[in-house]
């Protein structure tokens, strides 16, 4: 018997408009407005540099001179593209933050007719009432899509990463995009519909490499035959799917071979970069998963979990197999990466939310109330405490709470924004009409019990990223630094040669219009080190820089950074 049961009256579908309004509310904080944090600052500078580079910048990606293949060029080419088409209208910095945006739309649309698709098919239909009044099957799959959709905004790792221009939030929405790929292959099995798949397998490989990809193709192989499609038109559709790929790849593969940018090859670097992400499990990424995995799932992972015990007792269903068959292999491969990232954990959260969905018409109606009143007393207590130590940080009152809120942030002057205010004060008003529209009128549709946790979270998100954006971007970013090394370099554009990491060159290189040495550079006058604060006098001496043949010009760090230090010197004539 089927475990879900639900009347025509719970599967009214969430208004389109309000829908729309909570992805601009959940997207649009934290791209304007903020300056390039230690995160993500490294891609944005790949980004920036190809689109004021020339053809080598973009084969072989690079921050200011600094070679950076790794991972793959697509998520750059997007926002070098941006940035080259909406640049001047813009800025640099909001221009390629649109790729974001739109990686984001593709993610969440995905996730949506995914999750429609599966809704309506048969096996996943209520059971029919004795006296009729059960869903028809597009209303159920509409509402299994809107609450689909409120999951993955819900989870707390998508609100982190989907902000960043980072190359794991292309593939975590390229993975959303496979997975309703997959679903329309599954129920339309033709050559259009592999070749569909083998793009966005292709698309996913240059994003981040061939392993996803690989793994993905073998997961949907198996799904295929759980659900007993024919062998022969599977494998040959399939094997289209890959070619469509491998010809995808090779239009960044070939040209990159044939021209060797800058004197180099970047598929070697690529290579080595793929074969450096599988290995045998170790208790590091074993524990990364599970540590990192509690949060940044939550609260998808528990429904999903009840979702497939509360359909065990059915065969064949799709929207189980499917999302769970990606889920598993996608694991496997996590926990086979010697060193995984938090990023990483981003290509589990589409098959999750979509799974979760099916989770939650099973669920009583007892225990998704207790989900509601857990998130309005626990996320309305937050939004109340972000409020007080905003306000506590501008008055000097409570004495504690301002100590506490400006510990982080040595040496920043907090100010009154106005529209920050207005828009912190707005978000805030529609979250409590929320509340009192879930309270005073006890909705029976189905996706109520994630609006209030999805609706929280946007909140919280939203009086971060105005009433606390500015000490953020102090604390966060390198422009205060740049601005300081700019203004002791001696007369003209010297080229200067350093050691800091990816994120500092790339912010350095932006805020300070710094030239810093290429790849074919010669020998610098000046050169930018950068240490630790905690280097011991004993090694300082060693230091190769410190004598009479280099006279030191600046030294300086982030006030909120204990550790990382920065020192220009200038090669004595």
């Amino acid at each position: 018997m089927k475990p879900v049961r639900l009347p025509a009256a719970a599967t009214l579908a969430l208004p389109r408009w309000a829908l729309f309004a909570l992805g601009l509310l959940y997207i649009l904080p934290g791209l304007i407005g903020r300056d390039p944090w230690k995160d993500d600052a490294a891609s944005f500078g790949t980004m920036w540099t190809m689109a004021h580079g020339g053809v080598n910048d973009w084969l072989l990606p690079n921050i200011a001179g600094l070679p950076a293949p790794g991972e793959g060029p697509l998520a750059f080419w997007l926002g070098a593209l941006c940035i080259k088409l909406f640049g001047w209208l813009l800025g640099d910095l909001l221009a390629a933050r649109l790729s974001t945006v739109g990686i984001f739309v593709a993610g969440a649309t995905s996730v949506w007719y995914a999750a429609f698709h599966l809704g309506r098919r048969p096996e996943a239909q209520p059971l029919r009432l004795a006296f009729g009044g059960q869903p028809e099957p597009d209303d159920y799959g509409r509402t299994l899509a809107d609450t689909a959709l409120l999951i993955y905004l819900g989870c707390l790792g998508l609100l982190l990463q989907s902000h960043l221009t980072l190359a794991v939030t292309l593939q975590g929405s390229l993975l959303a995009y496979f997975l309703y790929r997959a679903v329309r292959y599954i129920e339309t099995p033709s050559q259009r519909n592999a070749a569909l798949i083998g793009l966005s397998l292709g698309a996913l490989t240059l994003t981040r490499g061939w392993l996803s990809p690989g793994v993905l193709v073998l997961a949907l192989f198996l799904c295929t035959r759980f659900l007993e499609l024919p062998l022969g038109r599977t494998l040959r559709q399939l094997a289209l799917a890959v070619l469509v790929a491998l010809f995808i790849t090779l239009l960044w593969v070939a040209p990159a071979l044939d021209l060797r940018p800058y004197h180099r090859s970047p598929i070697d670097a690529w290579i080595s970069w793929n074969a450096s992400q599988i290995g045998m499990p170790s208790w590091n990424s074993i524990k990364t998963f599970f540590r990192v995995g509690i949060w940044f799932f939550w609260p998808a992972w528990p429904f999903a979990g009840w979702a497939i015990y509360a359909w065990r007792r059915q065969h064949h269903l799709l929207h189980i197999v499917l999302p769970l068959s990606f889920v598993g292999a996608l694991t496997l491969l996590i926990l086979f990466n010697p060193s995984p990232e938090n990023g990483d954990l981003l290509k589990l959260l589409a098959p999750l939310a979509i799974m979760a969905a099916f989770g939650l018409p099973t669920m009583k109606r007892g225990a998704i109330n207790a989900i509601d009143w857990f998130s309005v007393m626990v996320l309305t207590m937050m939004a109340a405490l972000l409020w007080l130590f905003w306000f506590a940080k501008l008055t000097g009152w409570p004495a504690q709470l301002a100590k506490n809120a400006l510990k982080q942030v040595p040496g920043f002057k907090p100010e009154f924004g106005v529209l920050a205010f207005l828009v912190a004060a707005g978000a805030t008003v529609g979250w409590i009409a929320l509340v009192r529209w879930r309270v005073s009128r006890q909705p029976a549709v189905l996706w109520r019990a994630v609006v209030l946790s999805s609706g929280g979270l946007i909140l919280l998100w939203v009086l971060l990223m105005t009433l606390f954006l500015p000490d953020l971007n102090y604390s966060k970013s390198y422009a205060g630094v740049a601005r300081q090394i700019v203004a002791s370099l001696p007369p003209g554009r010297a080229c200067i040669e350093t050691n800091v990491g990816p994120a500092q060159r790339a912010s350095f290189a932006y805020f300070g219009q710094l030239r810093f040495a290429g790849v074919d550079d010669a020998k610098c006058d000046l050169v930018l080190v950068q240490d630790s604060v905690r280097l011991k006098d004993d090694k300082e001496r060693l230091h190769s820089y410190r004598g009479k043949d280099w006279t030191l010009l600046w030294e300086g760090r982030r006030p909120s950074d204990r550790d990382e230090r920065f020192r220009l010197y200038r090669k004595s004539p």
